[in-house]
């Protein structure tokens, strides 16, 4: 099933979307991350879903605004994709090839989840950046707690998975960066989720022989083409991943984990760092982004201005005095 979260006539539904667009709402459902929350598992959200069935359908999705599909309490972004490494390094710090400790471990951060947006929303400019770049990535969704599982278990604890466009301010990154701490404002002013929560059961079929999910992945500036790839190169499945953020600790229903930007022109960086130059150049207002994943869907969103900076002092030299 698909589920979304819309905006219609100032009122706000989780509804199951029909092939032909029609959205039928969920009865009782005030958001798609309580929903989760209240059930145990796919299971309960596909029953959930099927309730639908009884209840009058509602507007068309080209009817209404579409929110992202949930509210995540927490935002990890993984790096999974060795070629996006490779490209980026170049470009955001001038250094070559892929860090030894990358094959360690699925490495993530956390991102703002306060920062998430719909599928056709506005995309300000962060302040004080002229370096803006989109990032075409896939998201799992945890629709189960679970704590220091295996990548078998891990399997049972994904409810759907939804695309993902991490926005980000290069040049703000570039420099924060240099801390050895981040990215923090470079990565903090918008990320797209949607269109829809795709449940995990329809993304079976794309199921390669080693666990992957072999899905189209397409992204389009101003409605050229400028990267293509396959989810299949992640070098982790999403189960690992699951398990590596559960190791120590827990995930929990409604947790989005990222899986970081696919190769081949998955990002603008990338391919600065592939050929040497900014081009295409970076993202200015007016611009569009459009990303597509295979059984998933399309997010498409348009870059505006942004607010300006409001300025602080750098940081002041202080003695080193003792009491």
């Amino acid at each position: 099933m698909r589920f979304a979260t819309y905006e219609h006539r100032h009122q706000r539904r989780v509804a199951v979307v029909e092939e032909d667009g029609r959205l039928h709402p969920v009865p009782g459902a005030r958001s798609l991350t309580e929903l989760i929350r209240s059930g145990d598992g796919l299971d309960a959200l596909l029953h959930a879903g099927a309730a639908t069935l009884d209840v009058p359908p509602g507007p068309h999705v080209s009817e209404v605004r579409l929110l992202p599909p949930l509210e995540p309490p927490t935002v990890r972004d993984f790096v999974a994709f060795e070629e996006h490494v490779e490209g980026v390094r170049r470009s955001v710090d001038g250094g070559g090839g892929v860090p030894e400790a990358w094959y360690d471990a699925p490495t993530f951060y956390f991102t703002n989840p306060y920062a998430v947006i719909g599928a056709h929303d506005d995309v300000p400019v962060p302040p004080g950046s002229e370096v803006l770049d989109f990032e075409l990535e896939v998201a799992a969704v945890i629709g189960q707690e679970g704590r220091d599982l295996t990548p078998q278990q891990a399997r049972d604890h994904i409810i759907g998975y939804t695309v993902f466009n991490d926005w980000s301010a290069r040049d703000l990154q570039s420099r924060e960066m240099q801390v050895r701490l981040g990215p923090c404002k470079g990565k903090d002013t918008a990320a797209t989720l949607g269109p829809y929560l795709v449940t995990a059961d329809e993304l079976e079929p794309y199921r390669d022989t080693d666990g992957f999910l072999r899905l189209a992945l397409t992204a389009s500036v101003n409605g050229e083409v400028v990267g293509e790839d396959l989810l299949s190169n992640m070098s982790w499945t999403f189960e690992e991943m699951v398990a590596y953020a559960s190791r120590g600790t827990v995930v929990r229903p409604g947790d989005v984990l990222g899986s970081g930007t696919c190769g081949n022109g998955g990002c603008l960086a990338e391919l600065w760092g592939v050929r040497g130059e900014q081009s295409p150049p970076p993202l200015k207002p007016g611009d569009t982004v459009t990303l597509t994943v295979e059984g998933i869907g399309t997010v498409s969103n348009t870059v505006v201005p942004g607010v300006d900076m409001v300025p602080l002092p750098p940081a002041r030299r202080r003695t080193r005095e003792r009491p």
